[in-house]
């Protein structure tokens, strides 16, 4: 984790390229010297809570968007580092993978299906789409009582309006990915 001076200077710096402002253009909108502003960017100097509020208000940014860190480039998930939520005695296993955010519209789940399981999905509100991509096995999806039967790597989109089940209906494992988009 970035100390917190680290990060305001990468925040500001970040700020200040993408709008393509000099020191000088920088200076003028937020009333802080360029000598200042420059030492904030190269992490020579701590900010005063005031300073940064100036700051703040001349790019008309939020407070927190020049403290706080930002998302990593990269995230890995690794399946035996997260627990599952389950349901059905642990027939149905669901492991959120990346919860949803508002900003991506989307969340997507590791599932796994033991033989004989059938889960009836609660219906969605608003407008949202499933998508699902099997890994393994054979899941059975039903849409308003029509079934789809889907294989290692087959996939599928509806809207999650719809009542829909989904049904591992073999004797071995079944799992898939499901990505939820919220429109």
């Amino acid at each position: 984790m970035n100390s917190i001076q680290t990060q305001i200077a990468e925040n500001l710096k970040n700020i200040r390229k993408l709008r393509g402002y000099s020191y000088d253009q920088l200076a003028q909108l937020t009333g802080v010297s360029k000598g200042m502003l420059s030492q904030i960017e190269k992490g020579e100097s701590s900010p005063t809570v005031n300073t940064l509020w100036k700051i703040a208000n001349g790019l008309q940014v939020s407070f927190s968007s020049l403290v706080e860190e930002k998302e990593p480039t990269v995230t890995v998930v690794r399946l035996h580092e997260k627990t599952a939520v389950t349901e059905n005695d642990e027939q149905l296993q669901v492991y959120p993978y990346f919860p949803f955010d508002s900003s991506k519209k989307f969340e997507v789940y590791f599932l796994e299906l033991m033989p004989g399981c059938v889960h009836e999905s609660e219906r969605h509100h608003g407008s949202v789409e499933e998508y699902i991509l099997v890994c393994d096995g054979e899941a059975t999806i039903s849409i308003q009582d029509v079934k789809y039967v889907l294989k290692k790597g087959d996939s599928m989109r509806f809207q999650a309006s719809q009542s829909h089940t989904y049904a591992n209906l073999t004797d071995q494992k079944t799992s898939f990915y499901l990505l939820m988009y919220y429109s």
